[in-house]
């Protein structure tokens, strides 16, 4: 999809859960409280819609196959006329091999799921491990003004079986938000160009920061509070780099699985231990902490965060070497400016394979007497009978040694091409009802 359209499926993402709040508020009797139900209703919220968008348009912006005029049919007048023998190109065109030409798109075929390499994913939970700290940094942080989100629903979540919220959290949820933010999203984001009646013009964005930090600031406002939304953010930033390091969704997909099921086993393990050994002391010491205790605890983390993300950084680099995209994961980084639309040159007669002689010599004749009449030459139809041969024309021994002027070939386009920003007023809008509902769920709360 355009930038464009990922922008109105975040907005209808937001619309949607405002929605689905809505009907809780007022019909939620009706439906049985479980946590489980929840969790399916949230990630519903994020794949209906995805799934929905890509049905329709993601078979619209594929190139079609060029449809080449046969021979004994007439063409609509106006239109340009391309030879078998080579076809005219518009420059800087995404040129599709022959053999994807032809082929029907595949369903879902932007999300991106390629296969990674078995030491690929074991130095993507090294990362994981890595980047922990970090995340551990901005919740302390973000608990100085807000409420910790997943600790409130901690003892929903210890009464539920294990094996459903590991499921559930550690495996369904991770997969879900991937393929919406990292594989649909981040995607359009980054295959962000210039576009002609839905044909992309240009393949990859070439200043991608932007789009990895777009996709990740839209990854922390889907958690509609601000304790989870400091930390996704920057969950985000990482799983975007490692998407572009190793070439494939599964990479964001295994370290996001992989971070949520350790938080659930520690926090069924922490559970069962603590309550076993010390009984409630140690539950109520937790309520209790105060400032210094939390400022204590954010120093440690602090320090082993500024040795540990670094180096997670380079674990990163070492994954795109291992996947053999080092140019790639460097072309991220490489800043061009904005994208412009640029101009269309008019297509002359050698990019119709026609000779042409060079404008500045003039036209040679073999013959030692210059002939009574040019060559046959290609008139354009002035009848209904199109395929008629029209009969030459005489010209003027003054114009025989003058250069063939280019005559100027009309374009069968319906509109001029666009450039594809990443901002838009839907967008907008989105941030905007996102800001204002985690602002007033913080006063009123």
């Amino acid at each position: 999809m355009t930038s464009k359209r990922a922008n109105w499926l975040f907005l209808t993402i937001i619309l949607v859960h405002f929605g689905v709040v809505a009907f809780l508020i007022f019909w939620g009797s009706l439906l049985p409280d479980s946590i489980v139900l929840n969790f399916l209703l949230s990630q519903g919220i994020l794949v209906v819609p995805t799934i929905i968008f890509l049905l329709i348009f993601e078979r619209r912006e594929r190139p079609a196959a060029p449809q080449m005029p046969m021979r004994g049919m007439p063409t609509a007048p106006g239109a340009m006329q391309m030879p078998m023998g080579g076809m005219p190109t518009v420059p800087g065109a995404m040129q599709a091999p022959m053999a994807e030409r032809g082929r029907k798109p595949r369903r879902f075929e932007a999300s991106g799921f390629h296969k990674v390499k078995i030491s690929t994913l074991l130095m993507i939970a090294l990362c994981t491990f890595l980047i922990s700290p970090l995340v551990t940094v901005l919740n302390v942080l973000t608990m100085f003004f807000a409420d910790n989100a997943v600790a409130a629903l901690e003892g929903d979540i210890i009464s539920t079986p294990f094996p459903v919220m590991l499921f559930m959290i550690g495996i369904f949820g991770p997969f879900c938000e991937e393929f919406v933010f990292r594989g649909v999203i981040y995607g359009s984001y980054r295959r962000n160009g210039q576009y002609n009646n839905n044909i992309c013009y240009q393949k990859s964005r070439r200043n991608g920061i932007s789009a990895v930090l777009l996709s990740a600031f839209l990854f922390g406002l889907m958690h509609m509070n601000f304790n989870q939304a400091l930390y996704a953010f920057a969950i985000g930033i990482f799983l975007a780099l490692l998407v572009e390091a190793a070439g494939s969704l599964w990479a964001s997909v295994f370290c996001h699985m992989f971070f949520n099921s350790c938080q659930v086993v520690l926090m069924y393990v922490s559970e069962s231990v603590l309550d076993s050994i010390y009984g409630q002391a140690v539950n109520e010491a937790a309520e209790q902490l105060s400032t210094q205790d939390l400022l204590a605890a954010l120093s440690v983390y602090l320090v082993i965060a500024a040795v540990a993300t670094p180096i997670a950084g380079c674990v990163i680099v070492w994954i795109a070497k291992n996947e053999g995209r080092q140019e790639a994961f460097r072309e991220l980084f490489r800043r061009s400016g904005r994208t412009a639309v640029q101009k269309m040159p008019q297509p002359n007669a050698r990019m119709l394979n026609v000779p042409m002689p060079p404008q500045s010599q003039p036209v040679q004749w073999s013959q030692p007497a210059p002939p009574r009449q040019m060559p046959e030459m290609p008139q354009p139809p002035r009848s209904a009978q199109w395929n008629q041969p029209i009969p030459p024309q005489p010209v003027p021994p003054a114009q025989w040694n003058q250069p063939m002027p280019q005559q100027p070939v009309q374009w069968n386009m319906s509109e001029p091409p666009r450039t594809d920003y990443l901002l838009s007023v839907p967008l907008i809008i989105a941030v905007v009802l996102c800001l204002g509902y985690m602002s007033l769920e913080l006063f009123l709360v």
